[in-house]
């Protein structure tokens, strides 16, 4: 099940049951089944607490993701701020939705196993993002 929140937000304006789907699908080809998945959209004053609290980073960003996985079965809470995600698509000159599904997806990959830290991965996640995207 996939579940969408919000917090001192307004929802962004997605289409639920197409991205449920989308993510379905996009999870499928990794060999993964998608469990229990909670987004959380916030603002950037929420993604801070949330970063200082559980991850000792004292700094914004667009996504951060839990992962609670178990073998094939994807479990996690992202949580996506939308301020952050409006000012990155200014900065790379995309729409806020195209910006918003590739956040969206980015963190699904990260429960799929594709890591972007380490050296080399950050193209690896971005290929496997314009490989999702595209079946959207």
């Amino acid at each position: 099940m996939i579940t969408y929140q919000t917090e001192n937000v307004r929802f962004p304006g997605i289409m639920r049951r197409n991205t449920t789907r989308w993510i379905r699908r996009v999870a499928a080809t990794y060999g993964k089944k998608v469990g229990e998945i909670g987004y959380l959209f916030c603002n950037d004053e929420h993604i801070l607490e949330v970063n200082r609290q559980y991850l000792g980073h004292d700094y914004y960003t667009d996504i951060i993701t839990f992962d609670y996985s178990e073998g094939n079965i994807i479990n996690g809470d992202l949580i996506i701020s939308v301020d952050t995600v409006r000012s990155n698509a200014e900065q790379f000159a995309k729409s806020f939705t195209e910006e918003l599904y590739r956040v969206i997806i980015h963190g699904i990959l990260h429960l799929c196993g594709i890591n972007d830290k380490g050296p080399g991965e950050r193209k690896i996640m971005e290929a496997a993002e314009d490989k999702a995207l595209a079946m959207r």
